[in-house]
């Protein structure tokens, strides 16, 4: 994909992070919802600041994207993309924390745990993965009760232990252990890529779709979830600060278990390549329905930050 040919998409990226920003305000705003109590000042301030501060909103598009493959109603996409946005939000406050990562830097502005302390933005974390599920729970989203109940389902077991979460513990692991080739592979496909497929059989679940369409997204949202981190591997390597928006360079100053630190950056960028290949052949029998995933899938393999 050449330069001029990532305008459209990425033009059609931006459309759909608009709306996804005004429902996201309106579902942090500071009114309590029926059965709640009350919502503190300073926890949905560090929310806001946690979510409301830029990003691609990738996640997100891709739910919507896969929804309009089948056809599903776009207003529960809508509000199934902010949810997963929620979570994605989440795991980036508590990423960020001095336990963690350790980052004063998140999108060019300070962490939640910088701009507030670090007890807030635990909680700040807590308060959206909870929102998260209230989200999809929620009459609101109308769908189905089965569909909004496998919704939960599947987005609870990308988050948890045997998912996003569990990557993460193995990736603390790895600055220990050392993991083989297959051992970060899969650490990847839990912390980063479990969102990402998610997001991608989100649209099936929300359409309700065959099982085959929903493996077959499933397994496109894979493909990319791997693009997705063998490039923010190579991004660490040759990015600078500014341009990605936080510190860079980290991984391989902390020694940490990478395909690229493993492989060197050009058989990176080979893999890219096929799993781009991969995650097309995959939307095939769509035709040109598809087409804007797989600019996505072309994206996250050519981003620049």
């Amino acid at each position: 994909m050449t330069k001029d040919d990532q305008i459209p998409f990425e033009a059609a990226l931006l459309a759909r992070a608009g709306p996804i920003e005004a429902l996201l305000r309106r579902l942090l705003d500071g009114r309590p919802l029926s059965g709640e109590i009350a919502r503190p000042q300073r926890l949905m301030a560090a929310m806001r600041h946690g979510v409301l501060n830029g990003g691609k909103r990738l996640r997100p598009f891709l739910v919507m994207e896969s929804a309009a493959l089948f056809s599903a109603d776009s207003e529960a996409a809508l509000r199934v993309a902010a949810a997963l946005e929620c979570v994605h939000c989440y795991s980036l406050i508590h990423d960020d924390l001095p336990a963690m990562d350790d980052d004063d830097l998140r999108r060019g502005q300070p962490t939640v745990h910088k701009a507030f302390d670090e007890a807030t933005a635990i909680l700040a974390g807590d308060a959206l993965l909870a929102l998260a599920f209230d989200i999809i729970a929620d009459e609101a989203t109308m769908l189905p009760a089965e569909r909004r109940a496998a919704l939960v389902l599947a987005l609870a077991r990308a988050a948890g232990a045997g998912g996003m979460v569990g990557g993460q513990m193995l990736d603390l692991e790895a600055q220990r252990i050392g993991p083989d080739e297959a051992g970060i592979i899969r650490l990847q496909a839990m912390k980063t890529g479990a969102l990402i497929r998610f997001a991608c059989e989100a649209g099936a679940i929300i359409a309700g779709a065959p099982p085959v369409d929903r493996e077959r997204l499933a397994e496109f949202g894979s493909a990319i979830g791997l693009a997705f981190q063998l490039a923010d591997d190579l991004l660490d390597l040759t990015a600078d600060a500014h341009q990605m928006g936080k510190a860079t360079g980290k991984d391989a100053a902390a020694g940490k278990a990478t395909l690229v630190a493993l492989h060197g950056a050009n058989w990176a960028r080979d893999q890219l390549q096929g799993l781009v290949d991969q995650a097309h052949a995959l939307l095939d029998p769509y035709g040109e329905a598809a087409a804007l995933l797989k600019q996505a899938a072309t994206f996250v393999a050519t981003r620049n930050s």
